[in-house]
């Protein structure tokens, strides 16, 4: 079964549409760079939270 014609070409969002839906993913993008933290960071992190751990095991 051929896909319908307005599948092919799906109607144009009008331009205030249009500018607020790229604004807002120009938005969700820059919380999202904003958010992730930096891998080295994390991996300092990681690193601190095993020390830390390995600090409170009893030493036998």
């Amino acid at each position: 079964m051929a896909p319908s014609p307005e599948r092919l070409d799906p109607p144009r969002l009008d331009p205030e549409r249009r500018r607020r839906r790229q604004a807002l993913l120009a938005a969700l993008a820059q919380a999202k760079t904003v958010r992730e933290p930096d891998p080295t960071q994390r991996m300092r992190g990681l690193r601190l939270r095993e020390l830390i751990a390995a600090r409170r095991r009893p030493a036998n």
